[in-house]
């Protein structure tokens, strides 16, 4: 089947940009990265991951991110050690 229906989105400049280097890297053009989102919300009935609302626990944890509330850790062991402190 010829390719003649026209897609048409607006976006961030730096979003286009950044989106088509990954792209790039990968072998595709805007136009395949297109075709193959398209097919894949043909063939699974919807958007191809999930959309979401983080949960109430979620929302609190990105709460205290964005208070510089985290944890540090050189590696996952020093993570639950510094975790596991307070049981």
């Amino acid at each position: 089947m010829a390719k003649s229906a026209t897609v048409r989105a607006r976006v961030e400049p730096r979003l286009k940009e950044e989106a088509e280097s990954v792209l790039q890297a990968l072998g595709l053009n805007p136009t395949a990265a297109i075709t193959l989102y398209y097919e894949q919300i043909v063939r699974r009935g919807g958007i191809p991951f999930d959309l979401a609302l983080p949960n109430a626990t979620t929302r609190k944890a990105m709460r205290q991110a964005e208070r510089g509330r985290v944890i540090r850790a050189h590696d996952a062991d020093d993570l639950l050690a510094r975790l596991n402190v307070d049981e």
